[in-house]
């Protein structure tokens, strides 16, 4: 169930009210709201009584929550969450545009990239250290240098790094380096992994299992917000259907669905949701057009000799001129870039 305290209730209220759900042996969450406060009440449904809060000082009503991811629904939390990282910004009318190669190859090729993807006005870079691969013969990831290179690019352009996390006992290695977590499609069900950055105060991205129905995209969002941290946008990246001429089946009807599901922000993956550099910026540009709250999209400086996800990758020149459309997209829109 979700206690709403009366708008112009102190937090100070919402905090007594959540003392006395802790002490009924339930888990509160107090989500702070520009107008009111909430108090999301999870546990055992027996012992939820209503009727025990109610005329309660400051508590304006008690309401059963209906979806089964308590936090996440918009039921809980009406206005929508803003993930913030830096100057990264993703939600609540901000367009975040996260960029940068599939893999750290180098420390040239690094902050080649870092430097367009600042002049073009994205906020946020994207780089990975610890590479999941399908083969155990693949390029695996330059591991902690690699961590070392994006810290150092950010030191240069101030933009926040972004870059997956694969395992629950690396989580306070990467938090150390990097600015946001990504969790991987692989690892949306890891749940220890989950649980773990649910405890971390870093914002995290977690990205949509190949075949994971929308309501458990939502209950793995759950396993993180439960455990404390409330900073957590949502990646569609494609999922595996029968079509064979995109990697995967991009399908951006999922960021009006989760938006009227969920309060928070949801981010499209063109690279890997088409699996073809031609197809990125035009899905980049219908993102934007339905008002998806954010994009992450894999460059290169040289996508043919790349070490992964070439095929995949923008050019440099492609990206920037991406950007100017999307620009022009989002003013009309409404979003801010």
């Amino acid at each position: 169930m979700i206690i709403v305290m009366k708008q112009g209730t102190s937090r100070e209220a919402a905090e007594k009210i959540a003392a006395r759900v802790a002490e009924l042996e339930l888990k509160p969450h107090i989500i702070y709201g520009e107008e009111r406060n909430v108090i999301a009440v999870v546990g055992d449904d027996r012992r939820k009584d209503r009727t025990a809060f109610e005329t309660c000082e400051g508590v304006d009503q008690v309401m059963p929550i209906l979806a089964e991811y308590k936090i996440a629904s918009k039921e809980t939390k009406s206005e929508p969450t803003i993930v913030q990282a830096l100057d990264l910004k993703i939600g609540g009318g901000h367009l975040g545009i996260i960029a940068g190669p599939c893999s750290v190859e180098s420390e040239e090729q690094i902050m080649e990239t870092a430097r367009v993807v600042k002049r073009s006005g994205a906020k946020g870079f994207r780089g990975g250290a610890f590479k999941p691969r399908t083969s155990p013969y693949s390029f695996q990831g330059m591991k902690e240098e690699g961590l070392k290179i994006l810290a150092a690019a950010r030191e240069e352009t101030g933009l926040a790094i972004v870059t997956e996390v694969m395992t629950p006992h690396h989580v306070d290695l990467v938090a150390s380096y990097a600015d946001v977590l990504q969790i991987g499609a692989r690892n949306m069900q890891n749940y220890q992994l989950l649980e773990a950055v649910g405890g971390c105060d870093k914002p995290t991205l977690l990205k949509r299992g190949a075949s994971a129905t929308m309501d458990e995209f939502l209950l793995a969002a759950e396993y993180i917000l439960d455990r404390g941290n409330q900073q957590v946008a949502l990646c569609e990246r494609g999922i595996r259907t029968f079509e064979t001429h995109t990697r995967f089946t991009l399908p951006l009807a999922s960021v009006t669905y989760l938006q009227s599901k969920t309060h928070l922000p949801i981010v499209i993956d063109p690279s890997h949701g088409t699996g073809h550099a031609y197809l990125v910026p035009p899905m980049c540009s219908a993102a934007v057009a339905i008002k998806a709250d954010g994009l992450i999209v894999e460059i290169h400086p040289d996508p043919p000799n790349a070490m992964s996800d070439g095929a995949q990758s923008l050019t440099l020149d492609v990206f920037e001129e991406t950007m100017k459309q999307c620009r022009v997209i989002a003013d009309a829109v409404g979003l801010k870039m």
